[in-house]
């Protein structure tokens, strides 16, 4: 079975611009909802309180462009909710006003939830030989459809010699309910698909309007999909990473999360964007941030302070 992932562009980084991107990469893609849209949840990347254009974060403008074609394409009346939850080093309050989110609720009348606040069901599931409970929101199982708003970024950290992304799949991670998520870093990708087996998004909207790498870079690109592995692979690709090396893609497909191959890239050439793309060297980035995370300790030792929870 071949799987669709559309990937658009504007040169325009503007409101319209973005809006266009976002309208032709879901058209190509052709997803129908399987029944009415009554509630819609959507789940954009928010790290920390860094601004989309540092890379790090989803550009409200395309979480704007998705609403709009939710609305004008399956419900105008639908019931929709920007989500997201606490971590170690963010609270969701002070997020979304800080990243332009309640200027997004206000305009289009969406609802914004803290995910760690509200019902919680804990959801067992097994990855390979390990085993994990995870505390997950309700309304996410609840909701007639669910779309993920997942960065174009590499990874905050390495493990190994192999670069982490952060795309689709690693974007669920910010589901977990409970704010301190630092205990399931040792065994991140299997945490990450056993998420994927539970949290099935209907639709991926990669935001790689500004992309990390290196360093930020201008794509003005968006990338949709409905199978995570896909999507991820196909952005893996533009990073030039190989999609087998990297292990959460690897797992997920192993898990039947969904499949890094049969698939059809429709819009922008694949290979003219990997160009564009300041990769980053997966040895030189452990290196790095290894000697980042001394000099922390260091500092923490010499201060009495604490070292900030960065890997959340």
């Amino acid at each position: 079975m071949t799987t669709t992932v559309g990937v658009t562009r504007t040169s325009t980084i503007d409101e319209g611009g973005i809006r266009d991107a976002v309208f032709r990469a879901l058209d190509l893609v052709g997803f129908e909802p399987s029944g009415p849209v009554e509630t819609v949840a959507i789940k954009p990347n928010l790290r920390f309180y860094w601004d989309y254009s540092t890379g790090e974060t989803t550009d409200p403008r395309v979480v704007a462009s998705v609403i709009d074609y939710v609305r004008e394409r399956w419900n105008t009346r639908a019931r929709i909710a920007v989500v997201e939850a606490d971590a170690s080093a963010m609270r969701t309050r002070h997020a979304f006003p800080m990243l332009h989110y309640d200027r997004l609720a206000n305009e289009k009348g969406v609802e914004l939830v803290n995910l760690s606040d509200g019902e919680v069901c804990e959801k067992e599931v097994a990855v390979g030989r390990h085993k994990f409970t995870f505390p997950l929101p309700r309304m996410l199982f609840d909701a007639d459809l669910f779309i993920n708003c997942p960065k174009f970024k590499v990874g905050p950290y390495a493990s190994g010699n192999a670069l982490h992304i952060t795309c689709s799949l690693k974007n669920l991670f910010g589901c977990i309910s409970k704010p301190r998520k630092v205990g399931w870093h040792p065994q991140i990708n299997e945490v990450i698909a056993g998420l994927n087996k539970l949290i099935r998004p209907h639709l991926n909207v990669v935001d790689g309007i500004v992309a990390l790498g290196q360093r930020p870079v201008k794509l003005g690109l968006v990338v949709a999909g409905r199978d995570p592995v896909a999507v991820d692979s196909v952005v893996a690709r533009m990073m030039r990473y190989r999609p087998s090396s990297v292990r959460q893609i690897r797992l997920a497909e192993k898990e039947g999360v969904g499949s890094a191959h049969n698939i059809s890239v429709v819009g922008e050439d694949v290979k003219a964007i990997s160009k564009l793309f300041p990769s980053r060297s997966p040895l030189a980035f452990k290196l790095t941030w290894s000697g980042q995370l001394w000099m922390l300790r260091l500092y923490a030792k010499l201060s009495g302070d604490a070292v900030p929870p960065l890997l959340d």
